[in-house]
């Protein structure tokens, strides 16, 4: 085929082709799956951060002075207390009062192990069943350790066992291990491990009363 000339006869050469724009495919794609993922990475640390404060907002309305649960033993039976052998044998019964004097806030106790320790070491266990409390409710444990179990006293330890012994009143500690949740509205929170220390208790043999148990227990977390 002939090249195309001008009206004056030149030649101009072959005739320029228009410029293609070509799409290269996936980069806005690329670009917006980037932007999709800071904007849900700052969802979910908002959504924790909010969550963590409504815990501690819970924690804080349970806890503080005016709301504060409240645990004491009201009433303590010992039976038997003897230490011979290297080994302990007891019968005692506790009966522990908690106290919810919150309008909104329920409490799960999902978990209640209590444990007995004289002169430091455990002798008695017992897990207790489960429950739900109530606003503004009061519930009463019974706590029952009997048995036996070996034990080793020396020294300071055993003269001090001996001493109470002569007197008829032991010093004994009580200690409540929880897992708990709290409930406020339809909110729940995560599980709390607080333990419950009593440990101002002089009992008597065969004496129905705690000296000292009308103070309320400690909560340590």
């Amino acid at each position: 085929m002939a090249e195309k000339q001008g009206l004056n006869g030149a030649y101009y050469g072959p005739a320029i082709p228009p410029t293609r724009h070509y799409h290269r495919p996936g980069r806005g794609s690329s670009d917006c799956g980037c932007c999709c993922l800071v904007t849900f990475l700052f969802k979910v640390i908002f959504t924790v951060l909010a969550l963590i404060g409504l815990f501690i907002l819970v924690v804080w309305l349970i806890f503080r002075p005016i709301n504060k649960v409240k645990f004491h033993v009201t009433d303590v039976a010992l039976t038997e207390f003897n230490y011979t052998n290297n080994m302990l044998r007891y019968n005692l019964t506790f009966n522990v009062n908690i106290r919810n004097p919150n309008k909104k806030i329920g409490i799960y106790y999902n978990r209640i192990e209590a444990k007995a320790f004289y002169e430091g070491q455990r002798f008695g266990y017992q897990s207790l069943t489960p429950f739900y409390q109530g606003h503004k409710n009061t519930t009463v444990l019974d706590v029952v350790f009997k048995g036996e179990q070996p034990v080793t006293l020396q020294g300071q330890e055993l003269t001090q066992f001996n001493n109470e012994k002569a007197s008829g009143l032991y010093s004994i500690t009580l200690e409540l291990s929880l897992r708990v949740r709290f409930k406020l509205g339809k909110v729940k929170t995560t599980r709390f491990k607080p333990k419950i220390e009593c440990d101002d208790l002089k009992i008597a043999l065969n004496g129905l009363s705690a000296a000292g148990s009308s103070s309320k227990c400690d909560i340590k977390f």
